[in-house]
């Protein structure tokens, strides 16, 4: 994996780690895989892992309220 493929997957997971907590919302097993390959080209994913029904639901409350078309009026 390329330094910037591992860079760019961090920023990205620090990114949404941020936009989680402003949310109130808490991934705990957020983190970057680093032994994800296809093609033999390699790429960084993003790992979201899991959670409890509570987190589950209050991401997609978040993601419902974030998709409003009227929240910005």
């Amino acid at each position: 994996m390329t330094t910037e493929a591992l860079k760019e997957a961090q920023d990205a997971r620090a990114e949404l780690d941020a936009a989680l907590t402003a949310a109130g919302i808490v991934l705990p097993s957020l983190d970057v895989d680093l032994i994800a390959y296809t093609d033999q080209r390699p790429f960084a994913l993003v790992e979201l892992g899991r959670c409890n029904i509570t987190t589950a639901r209050a991401l997609a409350a978040a993601l419902r309220a974030g998709s409003d078309p009227c929240a910005d009026s």
